[in-house]
Formats: C-alpha cells, sequence, structure tokens
C-alpha cells in the first residue's frame, strides 16, 4: 500500500462509510482511480475490491482509466442548445482536438457531456477541474483552452485576481447570483444569528419548535411537499442510538438552481435551518450533500459553518445549553439519482446512490439504520426565519393549503433568467409578466420530471400544491421552439440517469427515448402513442423511484397540451409492421452477423 492511500485512509480512521470522500482524494491526487488505489483501497477498509469498484463506477465524475490532466464537461441539457452551444461545442472539441467523451493524444485534455450543472440561466455553461465557466462563446473557449495549454490552471483563468475560495467574491467572480426579486422571507441581510438561536434555545423546548414549524405549514421544497413539522415530530419519536439531519443539496434536476444561490448567498440561513431541525429533532450530526457539480462552493461553505464553530452556534454545548450539533460537508460525483432522500443516503453511506425501497422510510431508518431527517436546502432556509419570527406571520403568506413563498429558478426564452421569490398563489401569466417572456408557448416547471404547461391553456393556473406543485424549476420555450426535440432531450436525460436496477426504468425509458426519436424522424404512427400511453402507466406503477415514474411525464403532457405536435408527425401504418421497422435494414444485420458466425466456425 502506497503512502498516499494510507494517508487518505488514516484522515477517515478507515472508515467504509467515508469511501466517496476517498475515492475523491485519490482521483484528485492522482487523476484518476487506477485498480492499484482500488486494491489499496479494499484492503485498508477489510471489503472487496468490487465493492469499491461498484461505487466508483457508478458515478460520473469518477474515473477509473485516465480522463486528462484537465478534465472539461459541457452542460447539454435543452436550454443549454438554445443559445449558441452548437458553437461552443464544435470549438471545444476542435481547441483540444479530441471528440467528445474521450481524451485527446496528449492525454492532457478529457472532454465530455454533462447534464445540467445547475447555471441554466447563464448557459452555455462547463466544468474544468470543478472550477465553472459561463456564458461560453467560442472566443471565451478558445481563450480558456489557450490558457490551459500554455500552463495555467483553470483555477488561475477563472481567478485571476487570486480571491481566496473562502470568500463570497470567489463564488461571485465565476458565477451570477441573479436574484431579481426583493425579498420577502428569504435572502435576508445582516441576521443576528446568534440572538435568533439564542432566543430559540431559551424561551422554546424542542416539541415547541415543531409545533411553530407545523403551524407554519411549511412543506418540503424539494418536490414531495411532504409537512416538515410532521416530519420533524416523526423524527423526534423515533428511536435510534444517534439521529441525523441531512441537507439534501444534490440539486440536479435540470433548470434548477435555486438552492445554488440560497448557499452561496443564503448559507447561514441553510446552517440555522439545521440546527433547529436538530435541536427539534434530538440530534448531534448534521450532514451537507452538496453535488459534485458545486464543487467551487466547497471552500465557502466549509468557512460558514466554521464561522458557527467559532461562534459558539456549532459544536458542544451550544450558547451554553444541552444542544450538542455538528455539520460536514459530504461531496457527491455525479448522479441525479440522488437526489432521491434515500439514494442520497445510500452515497453517504459511501455506497452506489441505489434508492431504497420503502418503508421503511428514513424518518426510521435513514443513515446508519438510524432516523434521519432530510430536508431540501430551501426548506431549511425557510425553517430559520420561522424560528424568528413565528408560524403565524409565515402563515399569512401565500394561500390556505401553501403558506410563505417559493423559490422560482428561470430559465429559457425570457428577458430576464434568474431567481424569483413569489407568493404561492401566484398565477403562470403574471410569473410570464414579471420575467419579460413574451412569446411563450410551453413551460416546463419542475424540471424534466414535473410537468409541460401551454400557456394558453394553463396561463391563469396557480402555484400551489392544489394546483401547479413547482420544485422550483421553471423552463420557457417560445414559439420557436421544437418541442419534440425537447421531449426528447428530457427522455434521453432520464435514461442516462437511470439507476439501472428495476427493469421497468432500464429498459422503459430507452423505449421511450426511441419512440420519440421515431416521431421526430417522421416514423411515428397511431400504435406508437397507444403504446407510449401502455408503457407509460406500467413505467408509474412499477419503477422502484421518483426518476422511473417521472420519465414518461414530458411525453404524456406533451399528447395532452400539444397533440398537434405528434400529429403533424404521424405516418400510415401498412401491415402488421410498424413504419419505423426498416425489414432491408434487419435482413442486413442478420446476414452480417450470419456470415461473421460461419467465419468464425470456418
Amino acid at each position: 500500500m502506497n503512502n498516499e492511500i494510507q494517508t487518505i485512509l488514516s484522515n477517515y480512521q478507515s472508515d467504509r462509510t467515508r469511501l466517496m470522500d476517498m475515492l475523491w482524494d485519490v482521483q484528485l491526487q492522482q487523476g484518476y482511480i487506477s485498480d492499484e488505489a482500488i486494491s489499496s483501497l479494499a484492503k485498508g477498509l477489510e471489503i472487496a475490491k468490487d465493492d469499491v469498484r461498484e461505487t466508483l463506477t457508478f458515478y460520473h465524475f469518477f474515473h477509473d482509466k485516465p480522463f486528462g490532466k484537465h478534465k472539461v464537461y459541457l452542460c447539454d441539457t435543452t436550454i443549454a442548445k438554445m443559445g449558441g452551444y452548437d458553437e461552443v461545442r464544435d470549438t471545444l472539441s476542435k481547441e483540444i482536438g479530441t471528440a467528445f467523451n474521450s481524451v485527446d493524444e496528449t492525454g492532457v485534455f478529457g472532454l465530455g457531456d454533462a447534464n445540467c450543472i445547475g447555471l441554466s440561466d447563464q448557459e452555455p455553461a462547463m466544468m474544468v477541474d470543478n472550477v465553472v465557466f459561463t456564458k461560453l462563446t467560442p472566443a471565451k473557449v478558445k481563450d480558456i483552452i489557450s490558457g490551459l495549454k500554455s500552463g495555467k490552471t483553470a483555477e488561475n483563468i477563472a481567478n485571476p485576481e487570486n480571491i481566496d475560495s473562502k470568500e463570497l467574491a470567489y463564488v461571485e467572480n465565476m458565477v451570477d447570483a441573479n436574484i431579481k426579486t426583493e425579498s420577502q422571507v428569504l435572502f435576508k441581510a445582516n441576521r443576528d444569528y446568534k440572538s435568533i438561536l439564542q432566543t430559540c434555545l431559551d424561551k422554546h423546548i424542542p416539541e415547541e419548535v415543531i409545533e411553530e414549524i407545523t403551524l407554519a405549514n411549511l412543506r418540503g421544497r424539494g418536490g414531495a411537499g411532504f409537512p416538515t413539522g410532521m416530519k420533524w415530530k416523526f423524527g423526534r419519536e423515533a428511536e435510534g442510538a444517534e439521529k441525523y439531519i441531512i441537507c439534501n443539496a444534490d440539486e440536479g434536476e435540470p433548470g434548477t438552481f435555486k438552492d445554488r444561490v440560497l448557499l452561496s448567498h443564503s448559507p447561514k440561513d441553510v446552517l440555522l435551518g439545521m440546527i433547529a431541525a436538530a435541536y427539534a429533532v434530538g440530534s448531534r450530526h448534521g450532514i451537507i450533500y452538496l453535488r459534485a457539480e458545486y464543487w467551487y462552493l466547497k471552500d465557502f461553505l466549509q468557512q460558514q459553518i466554521q464561522d458557527f464553530r467559532d461562534e459558539g452556534l456549532l459544536g458542544k454545548n451550544i450558547l451554553g445549553s444541552k444542544l450538542e450539533f455538528d455539520i460536514r460537508i459530504q461531496m457527491g460525483a455525479g448522479a441525479y439519482v440522488c437526489g432521491d432522500e434515500t439514494a442520497l443516503i445510500e452515497s453517504c453511506e459511501g455506497k452506489r446512490g441505489t434508492p431504497r425501497v420503502k418503508p421503511p422510510y428514513p424518518i426510521n431508518q435513514g443513515y446508519l439504520g438510524m432516523p434521519t431527517s432530510v430536508n431540501n436546502v430551501e426548506t431549511l432556509a425557510a425553517a430559520s426565519y420561522i424560528i424568528e419570527k413565528g408560524g403565524d406571520w409565515y402563515e399569512e403568506m401565500g394561500t390556505d393549503d401553501s403558506t410563505g413563498t417559493r423559490l422560482l429558478s428561470v430559465s429559457g426564452d425570457c428577458e430576464n433568467p434568474g431567481i424569483y421569490e413569489i407568493e404561492w398563489g401566484t398565477t403562470l401569466n403574471e410569473v410570464l409578466e414579471m420575467i419579460g417572456a413574451k412569446d411563450a408557448k410551453a413551460v416546463q416547471i419542475s424540471g424534466p420530471a414535473g410537468d409541460t404547461l401551454s400557456v394558453k391553456l394553463d396561463g391563469e393556473r396557480e402555484f400551489c400544491y392544489s394546483d401547479l406543485s413547482c420544485n422550483g424549476s421553471l423552463m420557457v420555450f417560445n414559439q420557436s421552439r421544437d418541442l419534440l426535440n425537447v421531449v426528447r432531450d428530457f427522455e434521453k436525460f432520464f435514461v442516462e440517469e437511470s439507476c439501472g436496477i428495476c427493469v421497468p426504468c432500464r429498459a422503459g425509458g430507452v423505449d421511450l427515448l426511441h419512440k420519440m426519436e421515431r416521431f421526430i424522424d417522421g416514423r411515428g404512427c397511431q400504435q406508437d402513442i397507444e403504446e407510449i400511453t401502455t408503457w407509460s402507466k406500467l413505467l408509474k406503477g412499477t419503477s422502484r423511484c421518483g426518476l422511473g415514474t417521472a420519465a414518461p411525464n414530458p411525453i404524456l403532457a406533451t399528447l395532452e397540451k400539444f397533440p398537434e405536435i405528434y400529429q403533424e408527425k404521424l405516418v400510415e401504418q401498412k401491415g402488421p409492421l410498424l413504419p419505423s421497422f426498416d425489414m432491408d435494414d434487419a435482413l442486413s444485420a442478420h446476414e452480417l452477423a450470419y456470415k461473421k458466425l460461419t467465419q468464425e466456425e470456418a
């Protein structure tokens, strides 16, 4: 076992659950995770080599073979493709000298695609060695690659003034916050966190904190909308030697970036929300699961955590009370499915991000089998204001069943993409006017997993849990956009991000993608539409987690709201075979296979 691996193992006390961190450390030191490193980690952790390999091969950003000194990933979402993407992509390939998803001849550059990296309001965008570059143009790409070839690091290029990565200015130098509305609840400046927490600890027992969150009717802002007060109540009542609070910052839904902005511009709101949850539930341990695409936030967030420790807001006997609680950051490695709370927990334990079968639910058996409350970034930030101002204050905003405000990550065809805070009850038309979407045809809410809205049919619908239950993503498409291509991109995303553990999602997603490709190619027929409907019901009823359940949504929604985009592509089916079936191609493939077989036998 080499000294570097031994040091890494020692840094984590050879704790099997910290395998994700160890793999990152190895890759950052050596460029990739070699067979020798895998063997050394397995030996040090007393597990099989296949267990180590099983984890590392699951995640997009881990490599078990060299992938260049500089790892370049271009975001390829449907939003990215709406503005200069093709020119940027071609320029990257030409300047680096290799095709995508390969390594150049010199071994200096690895060039790959990436799904949404949380920058939909400033596309085209890419990551280079965990540093991000936004608003790309061919000229900007040439300058970046030229700089790397001359010996500069991505950090040098993105941060020429050498700003400390622990400072907000470092983050702002790379990424625009684009906060477009005045604060109603979130993003308040100059909060006295120490005073807020001291008052909470002095005047409220844990059960009273839960009562305030329940009175506020705060519901989870990650998508499911589960009542936060109820989750914390269940957590307090659950039995376990330890209890855990996890902040889900794996913001992987394409078009969503609100949590990124909260983490950069209101990080201590989130930390205070975690402390409140810990006090309510009875937890000593907190984890922020931060997606790898937000690596450039890591040092900044670590400093915010240290600030709280220095002020006595984290650690033992917090502010003189019996409360003991601390927080660590767990980096992901590129897996959309880890947005599922059980997959996220598996990843925190150093394993593949495979969703668990429920029940049991994490609030009873979560991280390390202990009661675990997993809350979204926005949920925790909102909770920090509720413990300061009370549930009554929060409940006055929004609607009867949807209280408070909602952050929207707005991108696509509008004049002012960015972050908007709206009260629940605001209509789609009001939002479109607010963001300057003057020629909108369709709006995708909650990312590909959500719903496709027709501006004509749905304009007066309201954002609330009983109507448009939006998870925070809002992508706008104007009259010029080909919605079939948009849907195809969404289906491709689901195929690429499936964990593959259950057949309905693994196979069904591919079949739905093929159906979309048939329509785009003008080879779809009525039977294809009927099969899409039938297969979608099966996916929704039998998939293990939300990814497979949501995969049919873009097709089903556009079939309902925009049937004409399919009807105008329909061709007549003649005979029992689908129009998409090419008999000559099938026979040709059979003849080639037969010829190869006979040659091998000879």
